[in-house]
């Protein structure tokens, strides 16, 4: 069980960067503990305020939901309280339910509740759903707003109402006006997330939004390259963060928009690159070919200064 509240992990996870490790798999794609804990060791050695364990970037869409809360429980035991850790969580409402109370008794620090399983529904079926999930745990809980899960601010601001737990906000879908909208009507009751894929394209203009943190894929593979880039953006260095950008995060999109499913399949290809395998993705998604994996590696052996110190350790 988390020692931390609801409101404490808000603002921890608001003040600095977060991210979702990789789920390893073996060849025969069961779960590579080993190299997860590896992973996880590893990635508390840098600056981050959150990991978000059987997320997005983890496959949580290709893990059962007995296979979550164990991975979450190894997260826990492996970080030992250095860093909080949050859950994935979704699905339709009884199964995101489940998987919720898994991974509150697995020490989960908090939850991201991503979109419900493949139907579209109207605002009142999706405030149902957040606040049953909510109901269902006392660790905070963020609402992930993308796909067929936007919550406009109404909405919003009445669940906020109902479910003192519902404490974060992740934004999806880029939408400027909504976010806008959002702030404007909540304020500082919830903390803000961004979360577009490669969330570094759209860090400093969210930042003037309110948007103080996002969750950074790519710090699974360059840590150091992350932290640094929101180290900029939280400066406004503009001539670093436009280098980061020029010579690497949109490179690495073009490979990334190639394929669909690559938003996961570079990262871990990424991890292959810097040394620390982590195994295939599992179907339906397929792994980077052997002339993308090469461009990948390519743009890590140079990137820019003064973002280029990066090695596997």
């Amino acid at each position: 069980m988390s020692k931390m509240t609801p409101q404490e992990m808000a603002r921890t996870i608001g003040r600095g960067l977060l991210s979702f490790p990789v789920t390893p798999f073996k060849a025969d794609y069961s779960f590579d503990e080993a190299t997860y804990r590896s992973n996880m060791d590893w990635l508390c050695g840098y600056d981050v305020a959150g990991l978000f364990a059987a997320g997005g970037t983890g496959e949580f869409f290709s893990l059962t939901p007995t296979e979550v809360p164990h991975v979450v429980g190894i997260a826990v035991d492996e970080t030992k309280g250095r860093v909080p850790v949050l859950a994935g969580t979704g699905y339709g409402t009884a199964i995101a339910r489940e998987i919720a109370a898994g991974v509150e008794k697995a020490g989960a620090d908090g939850l991201l509740l991503l979109p419900p399983y493949l139907t579209h529904s109207e605002q009142e079926g999706l405030a149902a759903h957040v606040e049953a999930v909510c109901a269902s745990v006392k660790i905070g809980v963020i609402v992930y707003n993308r796909d067929n899960a936007i919550l406009q601010p109404d909405t919003l601001a009445r669940l906020c109402e109902r479910c003192p737990n519902l404490v974060g906000y992740k934004d999806g879908i880029g939408d400027i006006e909504l976010m806008t909208r959002v702030y404007t009507k909540m304020g500082d009751r919830l903390t803000y997330i961004g979360g577009l894929p490669t969330a570094e394209t759209f860090a400093l203009p969210y930042l003037d939004m309110g948007v103080s943190t996002y969750s950074s894929a790519v710090f699974n593979f360059v840590p150091d390259f992350a932290t640094r880039f929101y180290a900029a953006v939280r400066a406004r260095d503009h001539q670093t963060i436009h280098a980061g950008l020029k010579d690497f995060i949109l490179p690495l999109i073009a490979i990334r928009n190639r394929k669909k499913g690559y938003a996961v399949s570079i990262i871990k290809a990424g991890m292959k690159v810097i040394g620390r395998y982590s195994g295939p993705v599992r179907p339906p998604l397929t792994d980077l070919t052997e002339a993308e994996f090469a461009e990948l590696a390519a743009l890590v052996a140079n990137l820019p200064a003064p973002l280029a110190r990066q090695a596997a350790e």
